[in-house]
């Protein structure tokens, strides 16, 4: 299958808002959702997080699930609705649903600890919010940490690409437990204030939490069902430098591997991105090494660009489909999405916008980029 592939429905759920329309109020006004822990139980530091504005009760009544199933599976179910909704479809039927996550039903687990516990697995939260939304021929779990979100997005669109699927579903979710929190502040890379990814006083990420999905399909099977496009997928690639168990190279190799590869697969050059929604952690490490991976590729000059991870925090394994969300959303309203809490430069670093800016966009280049070097990147680009 040679055609373009196509996004026809999407959902959302993060800290800045449940749904496209809260998500999207919240981008253009840069209302920031990170604040102090609500719902994590046990957890009582002083982290900020980027917590759903929902409880797990809250949650389960808006999905009509009980309250002890994983959050995980919880938030994805929200995405998942509005996703197959918008994509005018009732469920699942005839579908693979690929999810990326990477601590799936911990916070089950947390509270049950030496027990076994059947939602504990990564695989589990996917396929529990599949069998609930029901219809789904396969569900299928990519977890590679914070880039695999886009990897199942990738995995997709390959499926979708070589013929074996005319329609999936993509994306990933990931809520937050004591294990999450305790896991990264184990690398001290946690920030006791709201994090400014690129700032030359950075000192590290703030963890948040959320779900979103994508309707892929090809152009053929849009058109036999009479839906418009949002967007298409255009471009997308992979690439592990290996580097190290967690910190990125500093020439940011595989970064600028998986950039190139997305920007020949989606057949442009590196002037016509529009706008770059960036990895843009927040930590010491990941900030000069993204900004050397997009000097390198654009040479001519970086596009605008910005890390939402200032609005939502760092979702991890969900990032890569919430961030694509927020790029459809800013393809089709025409707008930079904002990074506040910028004030530094730092001259290893990309200069990021900081409030929203009008514009006209035909194509957006995502990052995700993950543990041990698993970098991805995604262009997403205008329906014409």
């Amino acid at each position: 299958m040679n055609g373009k592939i196509c996004i026809t429905g999407c959902g959302v759920v993060s800290a800045v808002g449940v749904g496209q329309a809260a998500s999207l109020d919240s981008l253009l006004h840069a209302r920031v959702g990170v604040g102090p822990v609500r719902y994590v139980e046990g957890w009582t530091s002083e982290f900020p997080v980027g917590e759903v504005p929902l409880s797990n009760a809250e949650l389960a009544s808006l999905c009509g699930v009980p309250a002890d199933w994983p959050r995980t599976t919880l938030l994805s179910i929200v995405a998942l609705r509005e996703a197959l909704d918008q994509a005018g479809l009732a469920d699942g039927s005839g579908m693979r649903l690929i999810g990326g996550t990477t601590v799936g039903g911990m916070d089950v687990t947390e509270k049950i600890f030496p027990r076994y516990s059947p939602n504990h697995g990564c695989g589990a939260s996917t396929d529990l919010a599949a069998l609930h939304i029901g219809g789904f021929e396969d569900a299928t779990t990519i977890s590679t940490a914070c880039s695999s979100a886009a990897n199942a997005i990738i995995f997709g669109a390959n499926l979708i690409r070589t013929g074996q699927c005319e329609r999936v579903v993509v994306g990933g979710s990931e809520s937050l437990s004591r294990y999450h929190l305790n896991g990264f502040n184990s690398l001290m890379i946690l920030d006791r204030q709201p994090c400014r990814p690129f700032d030359a006083t950075r000192a590290g990420l703030n963890l948040g939490e959320g779900a979103a999905y994508l309707v892929l399909e090809t152009a053929d099977s849009a058109v036999k069902r009479g839906v418009k496009p949002l967007a298409w997928l255009s471009g997308f690639g992979n690439a592990c430098d290996a580097f190290h168990q967690t910190a990125s190279s500093e020439n940011g190799e595989g970064a600028f591997l998986a950039m190139g590869q997305a920007l020949a697969r989606a057949g442009l050059k590196p002037s016509d991105i529009d706008y770059i929604n960036a990895h843009g952690t927040g930590t010491p490490n990941n900030d000069p090494s993204e900004s050397t991976a997009l000097r390198r590729i654009f040479t001519e000059g970086v596009p605008p660009v910005s890390s939402t991870k200032a609005l939502t925090g760092h979702t991890t394994s969900a990032s890569g489909s919430i961030e694509a969300v927020f790029c459809l959303l800013a393809l089709q309203h025409g707008f930079i999405p904002p990074q506040p809490n910028w004030h530094m430069p730092d001259p290893s670093c990309v200069t990021p916008c900081t409030s929203a800016q009008k514009k006209q966009l035909r194509h957006i280049l995502s990052n995700a980029f993950g543990f041990g070097g698993n970098d991805s990147s995604l262009i997403f680009s205008a329906y014409e």
